[in-house]
C-alpha cells in the first residue's frame, strides 16, 4: 500500500493531539494516510501499554486512517542511531509516503525532539541507494518523501504554515478523547499529570481556535518546515 501521508509520533496520542484535524481533512478528500507510533507509551503515568494499544486503535478508526503500526521502541530511552533509523527507513520504503508529519523539533518531552530528529534523518537516509533494507524477505527500493513537516506540541512555537481544520475540529477532539486513560475525567482515581487536567483538554481546542483566528477561520493546526514553503501562485495562499 502506498500512502500519501505518514504521520509519526513518539507516543500513541502525539499525532491525535497535534495534527489529527489535518489528517481527518485529507482522509475526507480521499488521501491515504497512515500513522506510525515509535513507542507504546509504556512510561505514561496513567494506564499501560495494552490500554494505549486499544485506545490507538479506536482513534485510528475515528480518523479513518488506512493503516497504523508501532515500532515498539523503548519509551523514554530510544535514541537516534543506525539501528532505530533503519527500522524507520523500512516503514518509509514500505509505504512510500509523499509527506511525513512528525514530532515538534523542540518540546517538553525529551522523546518528542529526539523522535523528530530520528524521523527527519531517516527520511533523508531512506533515499540513499547504498543503504539496503529487507522487509518480509524482500529487498526494498529507495524512497525519500517529498516533504517533512513538524507539528506543534506542548511548547508554543510559531508555525511556518497553518491548515484550516474548521470542519474537522470535532473529529480531532473525538480522536483525542479516544485516549480516555490519559485525559481529563472528573471521576478518575488515577494520579494527576500535566495532560490530565481540564485546562489541558480545553487547550487543544482553544489553541486551534487561536491559530484559526489569525488566518480568519475558526480552527487551524500549525506546522514548521525544514525548507522554504513554495507555491506556484500567490493566489494559492488563503
Amino acid at each position: 500500500m502506498k500512502l500519501d501521508i505518514l504521520a509519526v509520533g513518539a507516543h500513541p496520542d502525539d499525532v491525535e493531539l497535534s495534527c489529527s484535524g489535518t489528517i481527518a481533512k485529507e482522509v475526507d478528500k480521499g488521501k491515504k494516510v497512515g500513522i506510525l507510533d515509535l513507542t507504546r507509551g509504556e512510561l505514561g503515568t496513567r494506564g499501560n501499554a495494552e490500554i494505549r494499544d486499544t485506545e490507538a486503535q479506536k482513534a485510528s478508526e475515528i480518523l479513518g486512517v488506512a493503516t497504523r503500526e508501532n515500532l515498539n521502541f523503548k519509551d523514554g530511552f530510544f535514541i537516534n542511531n543506525e539501528e532505530h533509523q533503519l527500522e524507520v527507513i523500512k516503514i518509509l520504503r514500505k509505504y512510500r509516503p509523499e509527506i511525513v508529519l512528525c514530532n515538534a523539533i523542540n518540546d517538553r518531552h525529551i522523546d518528542h525532539g529526539r523522535g523528530s530528529k530520528l524521523v527527519s534523518d531517516a527520511c533523508f537516509l531512506s533515499g540513499l541507494k547504498k543503504i539496503e533494507t529487507v522487509y518480509n524477505n524482500q529487498q526494498q527500493e529507495v524512497w525519500r518523501p517529498k516533504q517533512v513537516y513538524h507539528y506543534i506540541q506542548w511548547k508554543h512555537i510559531e508555525p511556518d504554515f497553518v491548515v484550516n481544520i474548521s470542519d474537522h475540529i470535532e473529529k480531532k477532539m473525538e480522536s483525542v478523547q479516544a485516549y480516555a486513560s490519559q485525559f481529563y475525567d472528573a471521576n478518575s482515581k488515577q494520579p494527576s499529570t500535566p495532560i490530565s487536567s481540564k485546562n489541558f483538554l480545553d487547550s487543544i481546542k482553544y489553541r486551534a481556535a487561536d491559530l484559526g483566528r489569525i488566518i480568519g477561520v475558526d480552527y487551524a493546526e500549525g506546522f514548521t518546515v525544514e525548507r522554504y514553503v513554495a507555491v506556484d501562485s500567490i493566489f494559492d495562499l488563503i
